[in-house]
C-alpha cells in the first residue's frame, strides 16, 4: 500500500524545526504498521536532517559548524542574487539532505530514542518561507 502527504513548514528564519510530530499525525491516517517512510523536501535552500531530539544544543552546534564551514558573504560566491546568505543555504542544502527514508516498526516510526526529523532552514533573512515537504509511506 501506498500513501502520500504533503505538508508545509513555516520557517522564520535560519534554524532547525522539529517535523517528527507531522510525519507521525500522517503515518496514523495512512494506517501502515510496516514498511518504509520517505521524507523529501521540495527546496534548495533547506534540508532534512535526523537528528538528536533530547538537547538543543546539538542542533545549535551543527549551526555553528556549518556558519563556520559556509559563511555568508564569502566572497568566493559568485551566485548572491538573493543576497549574502543565498549562496551558502545552496551549499548547506547539498552537504546535507534533501530526501530521508525512515524504517516503520509497529505502525510508527522506527527512531531511536534521541531521534527527530528536522527541517532545517538555511536561509537568515527574517522573512518567513512556506516549505514544501512530501512524504510517501510504503508497506502493509
Amino acid at each position: 500500500m501506498w500513501r502520500q502527504y504533503k505538508f508545509t513548514v513555516r520557517s522564520r528564519g535560519r534554524g532547525t524545526y522539529d517535523i517528527t510530530r507531522e510525519i507521525n499525525d500522517h503515518l496514523l491516517q495512512a494506517g501502515i504498521t510496516m514498511g518504509l517512510a520517505n521524507v523529501f523536501v521540495h527546496h534548495t535552500s533547506a534540508s532534512l536532517i535526523l537528528c538528536e531530539n533530547a538537547d538543543p544544543a546539538v542542533r545549535r552546534d551543527l549551526e555553528t559548524f556549518m556558519a563556520h564551514m559556509v559563511p555568508d558573504g564569502d566572497p568566493m560566491f559568485e551566485h548572491i542574487s538573493e543576497g549574502p546568505d543565498d549562496m551558502p543555504a545552496h551549499v548547506r542544502s547539498v552537504l546535507t539532505h534533501n530526501a530521508l527514508t525512515i524504517p516503520i516498526t509497529g505502525g510508527q516510526l522506527a527512531l531511536g530514542t534521541w531521534q527527530g526529523i528536522y527541517l532545517w532552514e538555511h536561509r537568515k533573512h527574517p522573512h518567513p518561507h512556506s516549505r514544501s515537504v512530501t512524504v510517501t509511506f510504503h508497506g502493509d
